[in-house]
Order: structure tokens, then C-alpha cells, then sequence
């Protein structure tokens, strides 16, 4: 099958998904309103990490592991650094643990030595942990600057009003410069989607969330000749739930907290942004000493989640159009970008990406 498909939203699942429809044949436009790669796809402190609660989302990260690694052969660079993704803290080492003996990982116990040359700016940690060395972080702006080059020439600077299904077959897509039929279309607006379904007749229940990232450079100033990613659910450090990465070639690291700020917080039982900032300079200032918290930037962005995980993701039909959601998808989205081109060739979503399949819950098993 071949056609004209619409790719609403150039961030990184859009970008891919256009990317792995070209490679099929189809020709694509892809609508963008900003800067592609500039809404939820900003920043460079992204992990890509094997562990999952949900068995079906481990093993789409390893299919998207995979995919990365085709990615880097066909741009001809680096885009998962070789630092490794670490977990620290009982529950983030279980969740890794899990998959310790799965083809495709490489998990590994560090000791209290191990732990400070893998993540020289961490504190003192006796354990436990584990380190996945197939893990890593990924080189955003590497990986959108080859997307974005490899289908530029079809980015059209325009926001969509509408995508909807025509009876006929097919997709009429609206915008500022009037209306095209495609015979698909494939929306990965981030936090536009929803309201877009909702054209379509779709309900897609996401919400929406504001996120704070901190990155601070070393301490000493220079570069670290290893980084890890951090996943730390110790406690040790006066959070239950943290996360971390290297960025600018490991002369900064970026760390965030899991947890985020409703739109129009309730003072009584919701963090405001401020109070999300707060906690996470004094996380920093006790876990990671050997940043330079004077010199740190606060990044804040937009985060959309789905009520059944904070990893949920799911894609929603009408007719020949498709909407992606859920949170934390740049390290899948290799693999997404490809399940959402042959969900056009198919016609019809595959199965644990259905709505109702609830992809990144912990209490489901692999069908």
C-alpha cells in the first residue's frame, strides 16, 4: 500500500512515525505549528531504560532498543550514550532486577565503589544497585536534527484545526491555509491531541501536567569520563522517586523528580510548580555534591499522562486517522514510529496499543 498521509506534530513520535511511513512508500506532510522537536520533545535529559512495570512495555523497549541502534547505522552517529542507566533504592532495583536475565540487557550489581565511577557526582550510596550497560542517554538533539533532516522538505509550518474522517474513506485535514484530503493520518500533537480527537469524535482521557527538570554542571567544571543514568527510589536522599541523566557530553547532569504539577493546583493536596522546584534543589543539594547548584538551570515543560500509568501509552482510531498518547515516549519512539506506519498499511491498531489494552500498567501480563 502507498498514499499521502498527514503527520500531525513534529516531535519525536511524529518525526518517526513520518520517517517509517516514507520508508514504506507513502508520502508524507508533516504539520507542525513551533519548532519540530520544540514542545514535549525539548531538552536533552532523556533515558533510555529496558525497565518497565508492565512485561508488554519492556519488551517494546527492547524492539525500540533495537531500532535506535538501526537508527544510528542510517544517520551515521551516536544517539544512546554507553554510560548505562543505573537504579538505586529497593523498588527501582526490583523493577530492573526483573528482566536481569532477559537477551537484550545487561544488568549488573555495582558495589559502593562501582556506584561513584559510574555517577562520580553522586553522593555516597551503599546500595542497592544495579546498572543496565545497554542502557543509556539519549542524544535528543542528534536524534531530532537527523529526523527533521530526513523529511524536512515535507514540514508544513501550520496548525491543524481539525483531522477527521471523511465517510468515503480517508482524512480531510484543516489549517490555516485551507483543507487536503490524505488517506490516513497519524496525530502526535502531544498536548493537542486530545483536543483534536475530540473533533473526531474521540475521548481521550489525558491530562495535562507541568514537569521540572534541574541540570547543574560538574562541580570541577570539565567533562566525567562516565555518567549514568539515575533511577532512585532509596529515599536516602529525602525523595521517594527521582530520576537523572548526563547531558553536553558529561559536563552537566540533569535530574527530576516523579512528580509534576497539576494545571490549576489545589493548594491542599497538589504541588504547585513551585513547590516541585523547590524539592528538587534541595534533592540535588543533599544527593549529587558534585554539582554546581549555583550554576543550575530549571527547565520546566508540558507533560501529558494517562489515568492508568504514569508510563501509559495508547493510539486511538477513528476511520484511517490515529492518535498516539502518554508520557515518556521519546525512548520508544523508534518502535512507536514503525507500529503507527503499520497500523496504516493494517488499517487498525495491533494489539497493547489499543486504548483498552492499557499498555504500562503493572497488574497486566503479556496476552
Amino acid at each position: 500500500m502507498t498514499g499521502r498521509v498527514a503527520v500531525i506534530g513534529a516531535g519525536v513520535v511524529g518525526l518517526a512515525a513520518a520517517w517509517a511511513l516514507e520508508r514504506r512508500g507513502f508520502v508524507c506532510l508533516v504539520y507542525e505549528q513551533g519548532a519540530p522537536g520544540g514542545a514535549q520533545s525539548a531538552g536533552e535529559s532523556r533515558i533510555f531504560r529496558h525497565a518497565h512495570d508492565d512485561r508488554r512495555q519492556f519488551e517494546l523497549a527492547l524492539e525500540s532498543r533495537r531500532d535506535w541502534r538501526d537508527w544510528e547505522a542510517a544517520f551515521g552517529v551516536q544517539l544512546i550514550s554507553p554510560d548505562g542507566a543505573m537504579a538505586i533504592g529497593g523498588e527501582a532495583v526490583a523493577r530492573l532486577e526483573r528482566y536481569a536475565d532477559d537477551p537484550g540487557v545487561a544488568v549488573r550489581e555495582l558495589n559502593r565503589g562501582q556506584i561513584a565511577e559510574a555517577l562520580p557526582p553522586l553522593a555516597g550510596f551503599d546500595g542497592p544497585a544495579l546498572i543496565d550497560d545497554a542502557a543509556g542517554a539519549i542524544r535528543t538533539r542528534l536524534a531530532l536534527a537527523n529526523l527533521i533532516g530526513a523529511v524536512g522538505m515535507n514540514l508544513v509550518p501550520e496548525r491543524v484545526e481539525s483531522v477527521l474522517p471523511r465517510p468515503g474513506g480517508g482524512v480531510e485535514v484543516s489549517s490555516a491555509s485551507g483543507s487536503r484530503v490524505f488517506d490516513a493520518a497519524v496525530v502526535a500533537a502531544g498536548t493537542g491531541t486530545a483536543e483534536l480527537a475530540a473533533r473526531a469524535g474521540l475521548g481521550i482521557p489525558v491530562s495535562l501536567h507541568a514537569h521540572m527538570r534541574l541540570t547543574a554542571p560538574l562541580l570541577a567544571g570539565g567533562r566525567a569520563e562516565r555518567m549514568a543514568c539515575l533511577q532512585d527510589s532509596s529515599g536516602v536522599f529525602g525523595e521517594d522517586a527521582a530520576y537523572g541523566s548526563p547531558v553536553r557530553g558529561n559536563s552537566e547532569y540533569a535530574v527530576g523528580l516523579v512528580v509534576t504539577a497539576e494545571v490549576d493546583p489545589d493548594p491542599g493536596d497538589t504541588d504547585s510548580l513551585d513547590q516541585v522546584t523547590g524539592r528538587t534543589f534541595a534533592y540535588v543539594e543533599r544527593a549529587f555534591p558534585g554539582l554546581d547548584l549555583s550554576r543550575a538551570e530549571p527547565i520546566q515543560r508540558w507533560v501529558t499522562e494517562l489515568p492508568w500509568a504514569t508510563d501509559g501509552v495508547a493510539v486511538w482510531q477513528s476511520g484511517e486517522a490515529y492518535f498516539i498518547a502518554g508520557h515518556n515516549l521519546f525512548k520508544l519512539a523508534p518502535a512507536l514510529g514503525k507500529a503507527l506506519a503499520r497500523a496504516v498499511v493494517a488499517g487498525e491498531v495491533e494489539q497493547r496499543l489499543k486504548p483498552e489494552d492499557r499498555l504500562g500498567t503493572p497488574a497486566l501480563e503479556p496476552r
